[in-house]
């Protein structure tokens, strides 16, 4: 890949958390979870600090009403991937941890694109994902690569214990979604043989948006949580983590789709009507047509 420059914040935290213990499983290399007891005040404070920030996102409800549909999409459309995947820190990061031949497993994984950059060296595959599309499309991806691949349903870590363990777990553009975040994260770390690497902007995903929900609706978006929040929440667990911070030159751009469909999944989101389209077409021209994405890859050794 091109050199790209990126800033490094290393966090160094010794302290090993007693929120949650990992224990391996002895039946066909998966890892058990153990509950989260006493955990310590530190952490108890940053996870709860993470999670009101991100209940703060929610959609006020007198907005919510005039939606004529559900304004969470994630059409499989954006996610899934092609012959060749670009290139990232996050999969420098990753791949220097897998041997020839290893294994990754991908947490949220949509199409692949976290995990298939890793093919080679990795040869065996693991996904993860709530939704079965996301999953089928995995699943047609490695099949053209010619790669071993199993496809596990469900939300993470509540399918964890069915997982097995990996050589390097990868988990890209999810964290955001998962208010949880302690035994998240405790179950990625627990499964993962090698390194773990988290991959999300430095802001929250619909950060991009919030020009917009004030054009259209006077609605002044958060500003927190961010990838540092979720650094210092790892630091606290006791794992090693180094954030590494990067321009994204090609966010929004990953996947071809026309600009219509990009204008109509900006209308949903935004809890518009259809006849708003040109109103949301000419703001997104003008208000998203930015400088490239502030991208954090945060990983840490096992």
């Amino acid at each position: 890949m091109n050199q790209v420059e990126f800033r490094r914040a290393r966090l160094h935290d010794s302290r090993m958390s007693d929120a949650r213990l990992p224990t391996r499983g002895a039946a066909a290399g998966s890892a058990s979870v153990a509950p989260v007891t006493e955990a310590p005040t530190e952490i108890v404070e940053l996870a709860s600090q993470w999670r009101s920030d991100l209940e703060a996102w929610a959609i006020p409800d007198h907005i919510l009403e005039q939606a004529s549909q559900e304004p969470w999409v994630h059409p499989v459309a954006m996610f899934t991937v092609g012959d060749e995947v670009a290139d990232s820190v996050s999969h420098d990061r990753a791949r220097e941890a897998v041997p020839k031949g290893g294994s990754v497993l991908d947490v949220g994984s949509g199409g692949g694109r976290a995990s298939f950059a890793l093919a080679p060296p990795a040869e065996t595959f693991y996904a993860v994902d709530h939704a079965q599309e996301m999953l089928d499309a995995y699943a047609e991806a490695a099949a053209k690569r010619g790669v071993q691949h199993q496809e596990f349903r469900g939300s993470w870590p509540d399918v964890a214990a069915d997982v097995p363990v990996a050589d390097v777990v990868v988990c890209h553009h999810v964290a955001f979604n998962v208010a949880a975040i302690v035994p998240f994260l405790q179950a990625l770390n627990d499964h993962a043989q090698r390194r773990v690497v988290l991959e999300l902007p430095m802001t929250h995903p619909l950060s991009n948006m919030s020009p917009l929900w004030k054009k259209f609706w006077d609605l002044d978006r958060p500003t927190a949580p961010t990838a540092q929040q979720l650094a210092d929440i790892t630091s606290a667990l006791g794992f090693d983590g180094h954030l590494d911070a990067w321009p994204d030159e090609t966010w929004g751009q990953r996947v071809s789709m026309p600009m219509e469909e990009r204008v109509r999944f900006a209308r949903i989101r935004l809890c518009l009507s259809a006849d708003r389209d040109a109103e949301v077409a000419a703001a997104l021209l003008k208000d998203l047509d930015a400088t490239p994405r502030e991208v954090c890859t945060l990983w840490w050794d096992v």
